[in-house]
């Protein structure tokens, strides 16, 4: 990650979103990583771990449930990263759209865009991608997300 995080943060500040997360029951239990993170962008990822997987895949592919929480949870980090203090102010999502677009079946990796972060409304693109079983790294999914902003 770079130290040039956001205007205000500095590396501790995005140990300290690594902490949250670490101490988040759910996103700990993903062993949600941080990549990189700029201002309304963020990288994270998810290592590929059996307890992920579709009850009875014969390739071992990733529950699209999986994929869908990268796409809420980098969209409002990324938001939140457009806030004058990330750190204050909350959000919730409005609306949250994925496609899949193939299986994953190896560490998962995200990266989500703010389009738009106004007073109260903001957007988000996203990507998931894995690497296939040839070892190409491919999209898995797509998302959209709009959230509602309450900015403090």
């Amino acid at each position: 990650m770079s130290d040039d995080v956001f205007p205000g943060m500095d590396a501790d500040d995005v140990d300290l979103l690594q902490s949250f997360i670490e101490s988040h029951g759910f996103l700990s239990w993903l062993n949600l990583r941080v990549e990189d993170l700029d201002r309304g962008r963020i990288v994270m990822s998810v290592p590929y771990d059996e307890k992920l997987v579709n009850p009875g895949s014969p390739v071992g592919s990733i529950h699209g449930g999986i994929a869908a929480t990268l796409v809420d949870t980098a969209s409002g980090f990324a938001l939140r990263s457009t806030f004058e203090d990330p750190v204050e102010g909350s959000l919730a999502t409005t609306d949250l759209n994925v496609t899949y677009l193939r299986p994953a079946t190896d560490d998962l990796r995200v990266e989500a865009e703010v389009l738009r972060a106004g007073g109260s409304m903001g957007y988000t693109d996203t990507v998931v991608s894995s690497v296939d079983p040839d070892g190409e790294e491919k999209d898995v999914a797509v998302g959209r997300t709009s959230y509602r902003l309450f900015r403090d």
